[in-house]
Order: C-alpha cells, then sequence, then structure tokens
C-alpha cells in the first residue's frame, strides 16, 4: 500500500512516498480503507521534531475517514462508512496510508449527511472541543470564547457551543478578511483583534461580563490574553501552541476573578468521556447544527505541500488528504 511516511523528523523534506505491507487485522482491530485523512498542527509538530517519544519511521496523521474492509463484525459490516481519532500517527504509524488497522473502540459511522472528505475533518476537532467544554462545565447560557475561528478548534468550538445553547459562542481571528469570511459563513461574534484587544473585544460583545469559559488551541499570547477576557469564577483550558509554547501571564488576571487555568490531553481522555463526545457530536451533524469547513484538499503523495499549506498559510478550515 501507498503512505506517506516520515522517515526523519526534519521537517517537509522528511516526508517520502514509500510502499509499505497492508496491515494485518488482529483481535479488536478493524482493516479500514482510508479514503481521506486531517492535516493538523500536531502532524507537523512531529515532523519537525518538537514532539517527545515519537520515533522515525512513522506514517503520520491521528484522524480519517474510510469505509471498513474487515474485522468490523456486526457493529462495523464490511463496507460500514467511519471516522476516527486515536494515538494513530503518534505513537503508531497513521492515516497518511490506505490502509489502517484501527482499534474497533475508536471508531464511528459516518452520518449519511456528512461526505467522506469532511468527515476526515471531524474527530480532532470536534471530539476536542466537545470533551474541553465538557470538562470546563458548559451548559446552556455559558458564554464561551475560543480564539482563531479559521483554525479547527476555534471553529469547532464555536459552532458546538453556539448549537448547544452558549448565550455568546465568540472567536477571534488576527486577519480582517479571514474577520469577513466568517461573518459571511454565519460566524457573528469575531474579534478582529487588528482593530481591538481580545480581552475588550469580549467585553465590548457580552456588555462586559466577559468569558465563563475560554478554550485556547494557539498558546503564546493568545492564552494570555484570554485571561483578560475571563468573567468572575470563569477558566481558561489550554490544549495547544501553535503561536508558542510560552507566555508571560498577569496572575492578577486569575486572583482578582477567581479564575483557573487548566491543561487538556486528549490522548489521556477515558474512553467513556470520548464516546459521549462522539454521541453529541454525531447528534448535530445529523441535524446540521454543527458543519465542517474544508479549505481544500490535496493529493496523499503532496502531503508535504498540504501541511505546509496549513502551517504557513493558515486558510480557513481544514485541510484534507483523498487517498
Amino acid at each position: 500500500m501507498r503512505a506517506m511516511r516520515a522517515e526523519q523528523f526534519i521537517g517537509y523534506n522528511g516526508l517520502k512516498l514509500v510502499e509499505l505491507p497492508r496491515p494485518a487485522v488482529t483481535d479488536g482491530k478493524v482493516l479500514v480503507r482510508i479514503t481521506a485523512a486531517g492535516v493538523t498542527p500536531l502532524d507537523h509538530t512531529i515532523l519537525s521534531g518538537q514532539f517527545h517519544g515519537v520515533k522515525a519511521p512513522l506514517v503520520l496523521g491521528n484522524e480519517g475517514a474510510g469505509a471498513v474492509e474487515e474485522g468490523g463484525g456486526t457493529d462495523y459490516p464490511a463496507g460500514s462508512r467511519v471516522m476516527f481519532f486515536g494515538a494513530y500517527g503518534v505513537f503508531e504509524d497513521g492515516t497518511y496510508s490506505e490502509w489502517v488497522a484501527v482499534r474497533k473502540e475508536d471508531l464511528c459511522l459516518i452520518p449519511d449527511n456528512v461526505d467522506d472528505v469532511s468527515a476526515a475533518g471531524i474527530p480532532v476537532a470536534y471530539l476536542t472541543a466537545q470533551v474541553a467544554l465538557t470538562r470546563a462545565g458548559f451548559r446552556a447560557g455559558k458564554t464561551v470564547m475560543a480564539p482563531a475561528i479559521g483554525g479547527s478548534i476555534g471553529n469547532a468550538v464555536t459552532q458546538v457551543a453556539r448549537a448547544l445553547g452558549a448565550k455568546h459562542a465568540i472567536s477571534s481571528t488576527t486577519n480582517h478578511a479571514k474577520a469577513q469570511q466568517a461573518k459571511a459563513l454565519g460566524f457573528n461574534e469575531v474579534i478582529d483583534t487588528s482593530l481591538e484587544g481580545l480581552a475588550d473585544g469580549v467585553r465590548r460583545i457580552t456588555g462586559g461580563y466577559g468569558a465563563d469559559i475560554v478554550i485556547d488551541g494557539i498558546g503564546g499570547e493568545v492564552l494570555s490574553e484570554s485571561l483578560g477576557a475571563l468573567a468572575l469564577e470563569g477558566s481558561v483550558t489550554t490544549l495547544g501552541y501553535s503561536a508558542s509554547r510560552k507566555t508571560t501571564i498577569d496572575v492578577t488576571n486569575l486572583i482578582g476573578r477567581q479564575a483557573s487555568i487548566r491543561g487538556l490531553n486528549m490522548f489521556a481522555q477515558p474512553k467513556a468521556a470520548i464516546t459521549e463526545a462522539w454521541s453529541v457530536i454525531v447528534s448535530l451533524l445529523k441535524s446540521g447544527a454543527i458543519k465542517p469547513i474544508v479549505a481544500k484538499n490535496f493529493r496523499l503523495a503532496d502531503a508535504a505541500e498540504a501541511l505546509r499549506y496549513l502551517i504557513e498559510e493558515r486558510p480557513f478550515g481544514r485541510v484534507i488528504l483523498t487517498i
């Protein structure tokens, strides 16, 4: 089978198209023919040699969509369209390939109203969004802010929070054109940080109240600024560092508001939390309340260019490999 494998963790040039044996089906695993794979910042982090504990050579990609070939039993009979997320592409070979042996508990049936390309960009973003909101104590009527409306986490959190009854579902962008694009797509509570500060924008939209919950997938100064946007007893969940792994915070933003900050590692979540999150996400997908946005598709052989496009061009929406 064809696969795009990181032969070395040296950046884009480390990815090579190789021929590998099709994975064998063992107990508890299902052979899935991959039709599309999501491209994520984590893939770039690994390829750049900045993720601890991974070893080359490694086929990247920790989310994907495809069709069950064998091993799915009655739950996932042959031909079933499925999507999944897991440690694939991190601690074992992933979805930048034609076939993957997937743990059965990681699979989710793709709703009929969702195509495979869109489905490939659902698992990481929307599972993370739902798990993060749940852990933060979200309920209808809360105010939520998730920076970077064009990014996978910012967009997914904003959509899920809005669909589940948030009083405000706020996001941001540093780019005026993206702010206009977001508005055209129906995201009406987006702060253009080229025109005003993040905290100022949140206060404006909420009439001075602030955000009960911030889900930050960016890190760096965005995390620091997010603390200033919190409401009394609000919380920030940090789960990404595409802007930077380091920042400086004003502790009075936490002390004065009796606020909190926590981290989220999706690889450490209990299976029950993932199952519950899938249930919510699938229901919202079927109803049309949430809808993944795909910016661009690339062929498998162009995976390096797909990653470069994601990291350097920062498109509005997901980048997908079609296999």
